[in-house]
């Protein structure tokens, strides 16, 4: 079969590779239809990910059908429409035994630490496939991964109803943050520095939105919130300075989630965590999120409309990243076809 692989840094190619084949009770294999680029592959392609290990199938947002199952099979049959949850847990260590899978200790991920789905065939145990709606299309299917990150951050920031939400960042997952807290029932705030992703923000979730490059964001937060500042602040656009910035946002008793994997240190003064009592905490992946997601799919309480930018077929793979690093501005997702 064919698969896209991250060779080395900066070379991604092509290539045949072995048909998986079941080997387990539990197997599924499931023919890929599409796989969306993510940020993270991009970070793959540069050399930016500590994690990743080269050469890559890469790829970790796939959706496709079911090709052939394991004897033990049950929740899924040849056939049916799947969208992939992408990493394996041990089941064992203390993250695990406490329900929180996504920060295991032994993790492994699709494309990142393992190969993932950039394939024309693709192997995962049977409780990684979860089976989709009749509603939704094989197309935006594909972004219920990401869906599934933002749901996560809502989840970890205790998001609730007439909650103000800031979500920092107009890109995908910023996006898929806005629309989430939206169905739990807060008023979301959104900044960036694009007009363009703030207007398109405006139909996904977003109530308020602030051009920090036009306005000053705090100001602008506390006369929303009427002095308060937001309970939950999410950060989506993971550098140094928008997690020091954060914690000037958050009102008492909030709560800041931040999404960054970025190593550089960070300076925060204690004060601003003591005097209102604010909580931060890192998400990472999701928890049980496919089904709260799927779930909102089902019930057509997610917006998909022109989230894709634009799809490519495998043999323009090449193309398709360049394409994002030359739109990083414009690109919300991009997505590869293989069949």
């Amino acid at each position: 079969m064919k698969s896209g692989i991250i060779e080395k840094v900066g070379v991604i190619k092509i290539k045949e590779t072995p048909m998986p084949k079941i080997e387990k009770a539990n197997d599924v294999i499931i023919k890929v239809k599409y796989v969306g680029i993510c940020g993270s592959d991009i970070h793959i392609y540069h050399g930016q990910n500590a994690f990743a290990k080269y050469p890559l199938v890469w790829g970790h947002e796939i959706v496709g059908h079911v090709h052939e199952v394991g004897s033990e099979v049950t929740s899924v049959k040849v056939g049916d429409r799947v969208v992939v949850e992408p990493f394996i847990a041990c089941g064992k260590c203390y993250s695990c035994k406490n329900g929180r899978r996504n920060a295991c200790q032994e993790l492994k991920v699709f494309g990142a630490h393992i190969d993932g789905g950039c394939s024309e065939y693709f192997k995962v145990p049977e409780s990684n496939a979860h089976i989709l709606p009749d509603n939704v299309s094989l197309e935006d299917a594909v972004l219920i991964e990401p869906f599934t990150i933002g749901a996560q951050a809502c989840y970890r920031g205790q998001v609730t109803k007439d909650d103000f939400v800031f979500v920092m960042g107009g890109g995908t997952i910023g996006l898929t943050v806005a629309e989430n807290a939206k169905i739990l029932g807060a008023r979301v705030i959104l900044s960036d520095i694009v007009d363009e992703k703030l207007d398109f923000a405006k139909k996904h979730g977003a109530e308020f939105t602030i051009n920090a490059m036009k306005e000053n964001v705090a100001d602008r937060i506390f006369e929303i919130t009427g002095g308060m500042g937001a309970n939950v602040v999410i950060d989506s656009i993971c550098n140094k300075k928008s997690f020091e910035d954060a914690l000037t946002f958050v009102s008492n008793a909030g709560r800041v989630v931040e999404l960054s994997f970025n190593t550089t240190p960070s300076e925060i003064a204690p004060i601003l965590l003591s005097k209102g009592e604010v909580s931060i905490m890192g998400s990472r992946h999701q928890t049980n999120r496919f089904p709260v997601v799927i779930d909102y799919v089902r019930d057509e309480k997610i917006v998909f409309e022109n989230f894709i930018t634009a799809f490519y077929p495998l043999e323009d793979m090449e193309k398709a990243f360049k394409y994002i690093e030359q739109h990083l501005d414009k690109t919300r997702k991009v997505v590869i076809k293989l069949y």
